[in-house]
């Protein structure tokens, strides 16, 4: 089995052990699996590693589900997927570093971090976005919701 779905199904129990409320799992896994195949795609797009993309994806609100709050949860976050990969020995520690400092850093949509880290960003906001083209982006999520925009050739709208 890919490493992918491993995490995938570690991650799967998680949620499932963690949310009770049907619509809040159902958004939980929906986030998660359209962050990771944004994040695969834009790493791909970019020359990075999508499979490592994709598992920071599927990791990044991971605390914040778990814990049923977004307090400083991309810094959990990191803490927990660290755990979760070293005690299902989905990757080495050098990929553990990447994955974690992606997830670490994924919510400072401001910032300009490693490559890694802003593909992951740019997943996120690419589902935050997309997702429904009927709200708002958030001021913190614009700039990059632009640069995306640009960079897949879609038109900018106003």
């Amino acid at each position: 089995m890919s490493r992918i779905k491993e995490l995938r199904k570690v991650v799967g129990s998680k949620l499932r052990e963690s949310i009770t409320d049907a619509e809040k799992l159902e958004s939980a896994y929906a986030h998660l699996y359209g962050v990771s195949l944004a994040a695969t795609v834009i790493a791909e797009k970019r020359g990075e590693n999508s499979e490592l993309a994709s598992m920071a994806a599927m990791l990044h609100d991971i605390a914040a589900y778990v814990n049923g709050t977004y307090d400083d949860h991309a810094h959990r976050g990191a803490d927990m997927a660290k755990e979760i990969l070293l005690r299902n020995a989905l990757a080495k520690p050098k990929e553990i570093d990447i994955i974690c400092s992606a997830i670490y850093h994924h919510d400072d949509k401001l910032m300009k971090d490693e490559p890694l880290d802003e593909v992951l960003k740019d997943a996120d906001v690419m589902h935050h976005t997309f997702n429904d083209l009927t709200k708002p982006v958030k001021e913190k999520e614009l700039a990059r919701y632009l640069a995306l925009r640009q960079e897949f050739g879609l038109p900018v709208q106003e």
